[in-house]
């Protein structure tokens, strides 16, 4: 029996992993990040929220570039000093002063320039491309201005120190501009991170536009070249002026090769690990959601935050699931007017025109007095109280795997043996019957009903033209059924059965029936032996 389960019950496994399944799947931040709230956040939460990451972001990455600065113009290159009495007003005056403003002007120009571009999702604004435009480039337009500040400071005090001693100049250039170029283009990197929320908001404008760094070659790229490209250049630079200029000992250049190196290695490794973490964060968020679709949960939907390909395969992944919520809304809308299993067999196999005979087993249902119940009752009662009556049978039919075939006014046929097979249709057949009968007397008074079984073969198939046809059983148990039906209506208990189908149902089945008369029913030449249930 396993191999014939019905559409009712798989669909029914499906709405169990919907609802518990997914419930106890972990649930995966919206945006690839706690740090980034969630999509359920208010603006101006948000907003604050942006503005601390940013600045944050800006402050750590200056203050460790400071730092690198710092040591590559004292321990890397300890000659000509900074600590001379000579200049040590701008060592201990100058630079100070003018770290301190450019980090003070610096952050705070950044990041409200960037707040500025991304003012609209502030106001909750619907995004034009303008919009768009300006949420995207937000963050190459931070890293000009931190560009423009370490590059003025590399002038200034390079300028500084140079009018005291031209051997301070390669010493200043090298030893601010590199780390200056690092640092900046790593804060483009943490604004694309910071301003994810926003870029969800932006790409439902349309297509990002181009940008810096666009794509996942163009940040691996970016990378690259701050990782590895800017600091091995920078080696080069130390070895070709300590060659140029013979101001180090060995054990100097020994030194400063050690840590240009180990800035390199460092900065390469953090490097690395966001562009590893920026590429594989939206991966991630689509293999949950991946999960959880296998598990049944079609109402999945991701924020699509990322701007490269990888913002693409969201898009796809929603695209995908919208298909497969259509796909399933069609399939149950089809199921519910032809039959589960019908629909299932239509799915499995392309339906045709023409049938096979096959052995089934059938019931059909008629309420008594249905003239009456119309007309004693107003439409809409009429209504609510037919579809208690047919669910009822339709729940039991199910149950017993099989499929109600069609609905006649105030009347059901059901089958079972077709389209799936089934062991014994007989047993499924009386047993559906019994409860019918109990259930309808316990929960649907109201509406007494004759109820037929037979068996026996039958031609099942579709019927019809190519344009329009329906599933449907042609044959004697049909009538049959329909015959015993009339009987039943002026029987104790409203249910009869052909003694043939009682002799081929299973032994734990036929002890719920006992043989009765013998009659000719209307129609047929040969006599029928009736069962009723005991």
């Amino acid at each position: 029996m396993a191999a014939n389960r019905t559409v009712a019950e798989r669909l029914g496994r499906v709405l169990e992993r919907v609802t518990s399944q997914s419930s106890r799947m972990p649930t995966t931040p919206e945006y690839g990040s706690w740090i980034l709230g969630r999509v359920s956040e208010s603006q101006r939460r948000r907003r604050i929220r942006i503005q601390i990451i940013l600045t944050a972001f800006v402050v750590i990455a200056n203050l460790i570039g400071i730092g690198v600065a710092t040591l590559v113009v004292t321990v890397a290159f300890p000659t000509p000093s900074v600590f001379d009495r000579d200049v040590a007003w701008i060592t201990f005056i100058a630079v100070p002063v003018f770290v301190v403003l450019a980090l003070v002007v610096g952050v705070f120009w950044a990041t409200r320039r960037v707040i500025f571009n991304v003012r609209w999702s502030i106001e909750e604004r619907t995004p034009t491309l303008e919009d768009q435009h300006n949420t995207f480039l937000a963050p190459w337009r931070l890293t000009r201005v931190l560009l423009a500040l370490w590059g003025t400071g590399t002038i200034v005090l390079t300028t500084l120190y140079g009018l005291h001693d031209t051997d301070f100049i390669p010493k200043w250039l090298l030893g601010i501009s590199f780390p200056g170029i690092v640092v900046s283009a790593s804060c483009y990197l943490f604004t694309e991170f910071a301003l994810r929320p926003v870029a969800a908001q932006a790409l439902e404008a349309g297509k990002p536009p181009h940008r810096f760094a666009e794509g996942l070659m163009g940040r691996t790229m970016l990378v690259w070249a701050l990782g590895s490209g800017v600091p091995v250049l920078g080696i080069f630079l130390a070895a070709a002026l300590t060659l140029l200029l013979q101001n180090l000992t060995p054990t100097e250049f020994t030194v400063a090769v050690m840590i240009l190196a180990l800035f390199a290695l460092v900065f390469g490794a953090i490097l690395m690990w966001i562009l590893s973490w920026l590429t594989v964060t939206p991966v991630r968020v689509v293999r949950a959601a991946l999960n959880r679709v296998e598990q049944g949960d079609l109402d999945t939907n991701l924020v699509v935050f990322d701007g490269t390909e990888l913002g693409q395969l969201q898009r796809g992944f929603n695209s995908m699931v919208e298909g497969l919520k259509e796909r399933e809304r069609v399939r149950d809308l089809f199921g519910r007017h032809v039959g589960r299993e019908v629909a299932a067999a239509a799915e499995r196999d392309r339906p045709k025109l023409g049938g096979e005979e096959r052995h089934v087993a059938v019931i059909f249902v008629d309420i008594i007095g249905s003239t009456q119940l119309v007309t004693s009752r107003r439409a809409t009662e009429v209504v609510e109280l037919l579809n208690r009556f047919f669910a009822v049978i339709v729940e039991e039919v199910d149950r017993h795997h099989g499929f109600v075939n069609k609905f006649e006014g105030d009347a059901a046929l059901a089958v079972f043996g077709a389209p799936n097979h089934l062991d014994n249709p007989e047993a499924e057949a009386l047993a559906a019957g019994r409860a019918i009968a109990q259930r309808i007397r316990d929960e649907v008074p109201e509406c007494e009903a004759g109820i037929g079984v037979a068996s026996g073969e039958a031609v099942a198939g579709n019927v019809g033209a190519k344009e329009r046809f329906e599933y449907t059983v042609i044959g004697e148990p049909v009538n049959e059924a329909a015959r015993l039906c009339e009987l039943a209506k002026e029987s104790d208990g409203r249910l009869l059965a052909s003694s043939d189908t009682v002799a081929r149902a299973t032994d734990g089945e036929r002890r719920f029936w006992s043989l009765g008369d013998t009659v000719t029913l209307r129609g047929h030449d040969e006599p029928t032996r009736l069962a009723a249930p005991v």
